[in-house]
């Protein structure tokens, strides 16, 4: 499955290299929505900016839920997201007569994240099911100390959560005491602030101050992360086909040296 994803992709990015032509490009463009794919599009924006410095790229979080939003209610010129387009919202879209467009720019993993001081290295699916559940609610149960369990999540309208709630919630509802965050940085910091606390990022907000969890023995990293359990592609949405310096922008992500290169060198596994 993961190699047919890759494939159609390659093809769509091959088809825009193909279909580009010399738009006057707009001056100003809108980014909006996931954090996760945040670091991707800042620094992309960065280096676009210096190709083309009569442009102005603005890029924002809000979660992934709010840039697609935000691209249905053409308030964005691109909606990053971390999950793929809900069919209500595919709904909504085509009732105002919006055709969001996919591009798949990166693959994740999410990891599950503790302090570095605990001794808690490895657990399965179910039993951070059990913990998000509200089931188990004592490290003791899972090998540590004997201290509660602080569950911090991401907010309904993040990509990154309703990711986790497909495969490690299986549709169950995070328990009423979990501590909802609005940003993978918030979370990291949540965390590396509590001892006793868990949480879930993307891969590239890992840091010295997390100490990552492995999933039924498997540990996290950038040569694992199509096979980590937890994992997911990362999205770039457009209102339409895109043309002008929405066209240039996705290109430019494309392109193997260039967006491509930026997605590994903030913490990502490119695509192409």
């Amino acid at each position: 499955m993961f190699m047919k994803t890759r494939l159609f992709f390659l093809v769509l990015a091959m088809m825009l290299v193909a279909g580009f032509t010399g738009t006057v490009l707009a001056k100003t463009l809108e980014i909006k929505g996931s954090t996760t794919v945040l670091p991707i599009a800042q620094k992309a924006a960065e280096e676009f900016m210096k190709i083309y410095p009569d442009v102005t790229v603005s890029v924002s979080g809000g979660g992934s839920g709010n840039g697609i939003k935000a691209i249905i209610d053409g308030t964005t010129d691109i909606a990053d997201s971390s999950r793929f387009i809900k069919q209500k919202e595919v709904a909504l879209a085509v009732e105002k007569g919006v055709y969001p467009v996919p591009f798949g720019v990166a693959y994740d993993c999410i990891v599950p994240v503790v302090h570095p001081s605990n001794p808690v290295s490895d657990l399965t699916l179910d039993q951070l099911k059990a913990v998000y559940e509200g089931k188990i609610k004592s490290w003791k149960k899972l090998g540590g100390p004997d201290k509660s369990i602080v569950v911090i999540s991401r907010d309904t309208s993040s990509g990154t959560y309703e990711v986790w709630e497909k495969i490690v919630m299986k549709e169950a509802r995070v328990y009423p005491g979990a501590l909802l965050q609005a940003s993978n940085g918030s979370v990291a910091q949540a965390v590396a602030k509590n001892r006793y606390a868990i949480g879930y990022v993307g891969l590239s907000y890992l840091n010295k101050d997390l100490k990552a969890i492995k999933v039924n023995g498997e540990a996290p990293s950038l040569e694992n992360a199509v096979s980590f359990p937890i994992s997911r592609v990362l999205y770039m949405f457009t209102k339409g086909w895109p043309t002008g310096t929405t066209l240039k922008f996705i290109n430019y992500m494309m392109h193997p040296r260039k967006g491509q290169k930026i997605v590994s060198e903030v913490g990502y596994i490119p695509l192409y």
